[in-house]
């Protein structure tokens, strides 16, 4: 997978992925720009559904994960998985859509606290019908009331 430290461009033709059954292939399709990343939990590892390892910040506070398209996308849907073990924080996430010609749109702003003693896990599949998107970015606030959380992304699938 290509990676970026934040600044990028998109891409111009579209992929109709409505009818696929199966999730994108995104180390393949799509580069990442990050604003940290923890070597010992690169972001690669969120692409996976074989391990529980995924992607975790190398600085703590608010991080954003921004995959550009190779090409244009019909994205049908997200899958997000957010695993929190250790440590009970409170975290707001966004997911934001850039659209070929268009503007960004924000799609799904959600909060939810994690407790090492009841949920330590938040699983989310969010429905849509996009057309043209360029780019998904994860907005994550890992500690609304805690700024020196640090953001972690189990496994992130679209479709």
């Amino acid at each position: 997978m290509l990676k970026n430290f934040i600044n990028s461009a998109s891409a111009k033709t579209e992929v109709d992925t409505s009818s696929l059954s199966s999730w994108l292939d995104l180390d393949k399709i799509a580069r990442v720009e990050l604003t940290s990343e923890d070597p010992e939990h690169p972001f690669e590892e969120a692409l996976r559904t074989d391990t529980s390892q995924g992607w975790k910040a190398s600085t703590p506070g608010p991080q954003v994960l921004r995959l550009h398209f190779d090409e244009a996308l019909r994205i049908s849907r997200i899958h997000l998985r957010f695993r929190e073990e250790s440590v009970e924080r409170s975290q707001e996430i966004a997911l934001i859509a850039t659209f070929d010609g268009g503007p960004a749109r924000e799609l799904v702003r959600q909060q939810w606290t994690f407790s090492p003693n009841g949920a330590m896990t938040e699983e989310e599949t969010y429905f849509f019908d996009l057309k043209s998107v360029t780019s998904i970015e994860l907005q994550i606030d890992p500690g609304r009331h805690n700024k020196q959380a640090y953001a972690t992304l189990q496994t992130i699938q679209i479709g």
